[in-house]
């Protein structure tokens, strides 16, 4: 992703009928254009930067901050993104905005998705949902599917891995489901830290009790991203802890099919 020069913005792409729609700037980390596991089929997957949560196991603390990414017009992305339209079309994939944290930037998610819809493409994105409220519902019309992580269930365990309260999320978790919103949970198993298996089982029941939860994707905690800590000169919490057993992990996909949720 090269710099865009931002003092003679890129030619707006066209929507609906011919007409421009403005370009809109925004901060990019990176790009994805054969991602597999960030929705269905193959996606074209934009990492935003910008993030208000500090997660314990956060495998990309260089998207916390939103000018440490590159600034960038939609029209720009939008333009590459059409040169893959066809071929997404085909892999019955299309487009997943990631992060970072999407919402940190909702006016450019906007148009990336109004884009995308306009090219026919699926879209889905890739949340916390700690800033749903960022979300209007016109974002969310060109929404069709909602990657939502949900951390922890009980309010001291989600500010104890994220430095946040946790009723945000799950206000935006019902605003979906009244909304039809298709949502696939994820759900990241850290031994020790998201393991408890009754607060899994309330988590499970509320989501069981929105109706739109697809599938769930129980994510086994693992140190990838330990080095971009270091490098950052950020103290990494869980240099000790381990992935998740094969046993445990099957305990919590268990819990989560008892409750008629489909675990991918």
């Amino acid at each position: 992703m090269t710099s865009t020069d931002l003092t003679t913005p890129p030619a707006s792409p066209r929507g609906a009928g011919g007409v421009a729609r403005p370009s809109v700037r925004g901060w990019v980390h990176s790009v994805e254009t054969g991602g597999t596991v960030d929705g269905p089929g193959i996606r074209y997957v934009l990492f935003l930067s910008g993030c208000p949560l500090r997660c314990q196991y956060c495998h990309n603390p260089d998207t916390w901050h939103l000018h440490d990414g590159t600034p960038t017009q939609s029209s720009e992305i939008l333009d590459d993104l059409a040169t893959y339209a066809t071929f997404l079309k085909r892999a019955h994939g299309g487009l997943t905005l990631s992060g970072g944290e999407p919402l940190v930037q909702p006016e450019f998610s906007a148009a990336l998705f109004r884009g995308a819809k306009d090219m026919g493409l699926h879209t889905a994105l890739d949340t916390s949902g700690f800033l749903g409220s960022h979300a209007d519902d016109h974002l969310l019309a060109d929404v069709d599917l909602v990657l939502l992580d949900i951390k922890a269930f009980k309010e001291a365990t989600y500010r104890k891995i994220t430095g946040a309260p946790l009723r945000p999320t799950l206000e935006f978790a019902e605003r979906l489901s009244q909304m039809g919103k298709a949502i696939w949970l994820r759900y990241v198993l850290v031994p020790g830290l998201s393991d408890d298996l009754k607060e899994i089982g309330d988590l499970a029941e509320f989501a069981a009790g929105l109706g739109v939860v697809e599938r769930v994707d129980v994510l086994p905690f693992h140190k990838m991203g330990e080095h971009k800590w270091r490098a950052m000169g950020q103290p990494y919490k869980l240099w000790n802890t381990q992935p998740p057993s094969d046993e445990l992990l099957q305990q919590v996909i268990g819990i989560y099919r008892s409750h008629g949720l489909k675990v991918a």
